[in-house]
């Protein structure tokens, strides 16, 4: 993984220039956090394929959400999932990342933030039965 400095300058620089084009008209604003939603999804499937290639196949959805806040969440963010302090603008790129890595892994499923108290956030997965 990049260094964490290089990953937070990418990701504001995606974030403004998101919101940039929605101000010149390209974009609307209530686009703007699905674009980023959607380009998280993609990096989210990346980063599975990556980190899951030598390991045995997960035997069930648990396993699976297991490895996503232990082993996923740990080397994406450097910190515990119970840890992570962030703010409003990762949230939408972060539920994206998360509802990709599960794509990858073959669990379809909607994944939603809430701020209740800052600079904590709270992620819910549904997951969604075929």
């Amino acid at each position: 993984m990049a260094d964490e400095a290089l990953f937070l300058l990418l990701h504001n620089e995606m974030v403004s220039g998101v919101y940039k084009s929605a101000e010149h008209g390209e974009v609307e604003n209530g686009r703007c956090i699905t674009k980023l939603e959607n380009m998280g999804f993609r990096v989210g499937q990346g980063l599975i394929e990556r980190f899951t290639k030598d390991t045995a196949r997960f035997k069930d959805e648990l396993d699976i959400m297991k490895f996503i806040c232990k082993d996923f969440w740990t080397t994406v963010f450097k910190k515990q999932i119970d840890n992570l302090r962030t703010n409003h603008q990762y949230l939408a790129f972060t539920c994206g990342l998360i509802r990709g890595g599960l794509s990858n892994l073959g669990i379809k499923s909607i994944v939603t933030a809430e701020v209740s108290s800052m600079p904590a956030c709270k992620f819910q997965v549904m997951i969604q039965k075929l």
